[in-house]
Parts: structure tokens; C-alpha cells; sequence
């Protein structure tokens, strides 16, 4: 088939299987799947297939960079000695076991191993639909895992398909290989973030900014491959980097742009490789026998049940790089690892790296259509038995409820707004801002003090009532607010009936200019209406200011900083209007 017939059918596939999901309450990468399952019985469409270079040079780069930029740094720092272990250590554990898995039903010990790269990395993306089922420092936890966790099994698959393609590996090569990917990554993702970074400040065009966002990981990426360096940690520094420098060296309107662009980019590349898997698997089920299938199938199981008996009790050994202080309760400590045991799902990156098989190995190993097969198969149970077990196991669990990010989200925002309020007077003075302006700004921002201090205490009175009533009823208010049917009357009589066309013929105006009633000495509308956007523009850097120094302190989260700052983009976007494109 075409190229664009292809596109077409991936992008209306997408779209069906976004509208279904919701009404057979099963996940979407799931029916995307079994879409891609269905489709591969057109004969023309089982032989679509990209070549396998592309799958980690346009996919990998996006998703990656887009899980960086929406890390937490502090949770990165806070946990980093689980992190390490969890994203090295159990990566290579787990590609071993697998192998060894998979030698027992009689594959070969390079292609087991190009397989145990491929299903070693848990997927944070794969979990993102039940994040908000775990507690937040969990999740995040998960979510930092997966970003270097890539890097690892990718070491371990330029290893494995380098054994597979008769290359010799010695202990001094994989050495170097592992210092070079690992150090040549992060200065490839440094060098590659702050010429980006350089750029950034010298322009203020939203389509300038955005387009050096966009290139900035691919050139990470392309840069790290070039020095035979491990591109994804590249662009995950890259990402990290670009997410800590962004307030300072971008604009409102390019990040509410990109902020609208980037997760659904991410979301289209994801369905399509889980319809591309689908597509994979029937191409492979119709090039074997019968009998290598139910072999196959067996495999998967065995390789499933593999990872998630070693990453549970690899948690075990984690205690040992963790200070005895951050240490949860023993009971808790056990609950929390079965919730992480399952919560440990296989998504897009093992099918990037299984559609990245070449697909010509070692001569008389055909074992390109094995892995993609068996990694398949072990994400279809992560999303068959692990996705619907994650919410019974985190209720099982009773893990304690996470009020941290609400709280620090209510302390930022009464912190800002306070700031911004004592620095008014000098910010309208500076600008030239008239009395009637300031005291007109200065309401706005004691009512939205007042509301952050009233959704402060409400949700802290709602805690008190759930715990004493128990009852998760009176956590959802009921919506009492009725509209107005005089209100539309309210407005007419306001602008005047009839007074449209008045406006519209000048007549309104003319009679409001040459009225003798009118101080001429009186400041004009329109300057007020320019002194008051000068003014809230200086209130939301002075705001930014504060929310960053937060932030550099450590008081509040990057999610919480990047939530309020959106707001604030919001807010000036509406001030200065939307930026259109030449």
C-alpha cells in the first residue's frame, strides 16, 4: 500500500479505537492492538512494515523527550538511590532471566538476549491512564525509572544483536560500549540543550522557539549515534535540561503552544506502534507453523511471568542503596512492592526496540519474527492482566492518600499572589500606572488570594469530614449553580437595545466623544486598558519569579510549577493576544 493510504488508515484506526475504548472499558493500547490484530488479516496490510531504523530514530526521540519535560527533577533527586538500581541493575537482571528463559525453549542465546533487551524496561506511558490511581511520589518514581531504564536495555541490545550478527564482544568491549553510551549520552544530550538553549534567547517568535524545541532531541539523538553513544540518554538530559530552562528562555504563547502540540503527537506515535505491533504479529503468525505459534505462545507467558517475579523480588535488595530514614513502614514496604511489581507494564519502547530487530541476523537465524512475536505477546498480558489488576491491587494495598502536590499547588499559589500584591505599588509606579488602574488590579488579586485561601480550607475541611463520616459521597459537591434566566437581560439593558447597530454606524461612539458631559482631563479608556495590561504583565513576572525561586528551593515540585505556570501563560495569552503565523 501507499504511503498515504497507510497514514490515513492508521490515523482513522486511531480514531475508532479512541471512541470505543471508553464504551468497552478496556484500555486503548489494548484495542489498538486487537484493531491491529484485525487488520493484519488484509494480506496487504500484514506486509506493512517500517524499516527498523526508523521506529527508534522518529519514535523514540518524541516520547522520550516529552517524558522528560514532564518529570519531576526534585522526585529525580529524592529518589535517585531507588532510581539507579531500578533503571541499571534490574534491567540487566531482567534481560538475563529472560534470556535464560528463553534458551530453555530453544532459541538461541543471541536472540534470547536481543529479547530480554527488548521486554527488560518497564513503560511509565503504558501506566499513564491509572497514574492518577497511584500515589503521586509512586508514580513518579515509576515514571523517572523508565526514563534511563531505556538507555540501559538499549546497551544491552546493540550488545546482544552485535553477538547475533557474529561481531566479537569481549569484556574490555563492553566496557568501553557502556562508558561511552552512558558518558557520551549525557554530554551529546548537554552540548546538543544548551546550544538549543543559546538559540532560544536570541529570538522571541513563537514558530522560531518551537521548531528549535521540536529539533532539539532528534539532534541529541543524531549526535549520540554519531559518537556510537546511547541516544536515549542524550535525549533524556536534553529533555531534562530544556524542561528547567524553559520559563526563562521561552514565551507563553510558544509553551501554551507546545504544551497543546507535544502530548498529542506523543499520543498518535504511541497508537501507531501498538497498531504496528498488531499488524507485526499477524505477519509473523502467518510465516511460522502452527506449531512454532503454540510454542511462541508459550514462551511469552514464561517471559512474562519471568519479569514480574524478578522485579519483585529485586525490590527487595533495593533497601540497601535507600537511607534507613526514607524507608517506609515493613508493612508498607511490602504492599508498596506488589503495587510496583504490577504497575511495572511493557509498552511503546519494547515494541520500538522489538520493530527495531534488523531483519536479517546471523546466518540461519531467523529471529526477527520471534522477538517481535514474544514482545508482543508479553505486552498484551501486562495489558490484559496487569492494567485491570492495577486498581484492585492499589485498593488491596491502602496506600497512604498523597495530599503533598495539592498542598504545595495551594502554598504556591497563595505565595505568588501574595508577593505580586506587596510589589504592586513599585511595579505601577515604574510603569506609570495611574491610581484608579492600581486599585482596581490590587481587588483582583486580594478576591484571587481569598479564593486560594477558601479552596485551602475547603479541601482541608473535606479531608476532615471524609475521615469522620466515611463517606466518599460527600467528596463530590453537587452542582446547585443555576443559570440566570435574567442575565442575558441584564446584558441588553447594559448595551442598550437597539445599540448594535448604533455601534456598529459610529453613532454611539460619536455621541460619547462630543458629549458635553464628558471630563475631557478624565483618562481615556483605552489608556487605562493599556496601563492595566502593563500592569498584569509585570504582576506575572514578578509571579514567575517567585514560583521559580520555589522551585529552586526546593518548596514546590516541578509538576506543581509547571501546572501554576501554565495558568499563568494562560493568563497572559490572553493579555497580548494570540501570535499568528506570516
Amino acid at each position: 500500500m501507499e504511503g498515504l493510504e497507510v497514514t490515513v488508515l492508521l490515523g482513522l484506526t486511531i480514531l475508532v479505537g479512541t471512541l470505543i475504548a471508553p464504551r468497552v472499558r478496556l484500555a486503548l493500547p489494548l484495542v489498538l492492538v486487537v484493531f491491529g490484530l484485525l487488520l493484519g488479516f488484509v494480506p496487504a496490510l500484514r506486509e506493512v512494515q517500517l524499516p527498523p531504523e526508523t521506529v527508534l530514530l522518529l519514535f523514540l526521540p518524541v516520547m522520550l523527550f516529552w517524558e522528560s519535560l514532564t518529570t519531576s527533577l526534585r522526585s529525580i533527586r529524592r529518589d535517585f538511590r531507588y532510581i539507579l538500581p531500578m533503571s541499571t541493575l534490574l534491567v540487566v537482571a531482567s534481560a538475563f532471566a529472560v534470556a535464560g528463559v528463553g534458551v530453555l525453549f530453544g532459541m538461541p542465546w543471541e536472540i534470547a538476549l536481543i529479547l530480554g533487551a527488548a521486554v527488560a524496561p518497564p513503560d511509565a506511558t503504558a501506566v499513564a491512564a491509572l497514574g492518577r490511581l497511584l500515589p503521586r511520589r509512586m508514580f513518579m518514581k515509576l515514571k523517572a525509572e523508565s526514563l534511563t531504564n531505556d538507555g540501559t536495555a538499549l546497551v544491552l541490545y546493540a550488545i546482544a544483536v552485535s553477538l547475533a550478527v557474529g561481531g566479537q564482544v569481549t569484556p574490555w568491549s563492553v566496557t568501553w560500549t557502556v562508558l561511552v553510551s552512558y558518558i557520551g549520552g549525557i554530554a551529546a544530550g548537554v552540548v546538543v540543550a544548551l546550544l538549543g538553549v543559546l538559540l532560544l534567547q536570541r529570538s522571541d517568535r513563537t514558530a522560531v522557539i518551537n521548531v528549535t524545541m521540536l529539533l532539539i532531541p532528534f539532534s541529541a539523538f543524531l549526535v549520540a549515534e554519531l559518537i556510537h553513544a546511547s541516544g536515549v540518554l542524550a535525549v533524556v538530559v536534553a529533555g531534562l535540561i530544556a524542561s528547567y530552562v524553559s520559563p526563562r528562555v521561552t514565551t507563553a504563547s510558544s509553551r501554551r503552544q507546545s504544551d497543546a502540540v507535544w502530548p498529542f503527537g506523543v499520543f498518535l506515535l504511541n497508537g501507531a506502534l501498538f497498531i504496528l505491533i498488531g499488524l507485526e504479529v499477524q505477519y509473523v503468525v502467518h510465516e511460522i507453523s502452527a506449531a512454532m505459534i503454540g510454542w511462541l505462545v508459550l514462551t511469552s507467558i514464561a517471559v512474562w511471568a519471568t519479569l514480574v517475579v524478578v522485579r519483585y523480588l529485586f525490590q527487595f535488595f533495593t533497601g540497601f542503596f535507600q537511607r534507613p530514614a526514607t524507608r517506609p513502614p515493613r508493612g508498607l514496604r511490602a504492599r508498596s512492592r506488589v503495587v510496583s511489581t504490577v504497575a511495572g507494564m511493557r509498552g511503546a519502547v519494547s515494541l520500538a526496540i522489538a520493530l527495531s530487530v534488523p531483519t536479517s541476523l546471523a546466518e540461519g537465524s531467523a529471529g526477527r519474527d520471534e522477538v517481535v512475536f514474544v514482545t508482543a505477546g508479553v505486552i498484551l498480558l501486562s495489558l490484559l492482566v496487569q492494567g485491570p489488576l492495577l486498581p484492585a491491587v492499589v485498593r488491596w494495598a491502602r496506600m497512604p492518600v498523597d495530599h503533598a502536590e495539592q498542598e504545595e499547588y495551594e502554598l504556591a499559589e497563595r505565595a505568588i499572589s501574595g508577593a505580586a500584591l506587596s510589589a504592586l505599588d513599585d511595579l505601577a509606579a515604574e510603569h506609570g500606572v495611574g491610581q484608579e488602574v492600581r486599585d482596581r488590579v490590587r481587588s483582583e488579586g486580594y478576591q484571587m488570594l481569598e479564593l486560594a485561601n477558601a479552596k485551602a480550607l475547603a479541601r482541608e475541611q473535606a479531608l476532615v469530614d471524609a475521615e469522620a463520616r466515611e463517606l466518599d459521597a460527600l467528596l463530590d459537591s453537587p452542582d446547585t449553580t443555576a443559570s440566570d434566566p435574567t442575565a442575558s437581560d441584564v446584558v441588553d439593558d447594559a448595551l442598550g437595545v437597539g445599540g448594535v447597530t448604533d455601534a456598529v454606524d459610529g453613532t454611539t461612539l460619536q455621541m460619547i466623544a462630543t458629549s458635553t458631559d464628558v471630563d475631557v482631563l478624565q483618562r481615556s479608556p483605552l489608556v487605562r486598558h493599556e496601563e492595566h495590561t502593563r500592569l498584569k504583565l509585570a504582576l506575572l513576572d514578578r509571579k514567575r519569579e517567585v514560583l521559580i525561586g520555589l522551585r529552586r528551593s526546593g518548596t514546590v515540585d516541578d509538576i506543581v510549577v509547571r501546572r501554576i505556570a501554565a495558568r499563568l501563560d494562560l493568563e497572559q495569552v490572553r493579555l497580548q493576544g494570540i501570535e499568528e503565523f506570516d
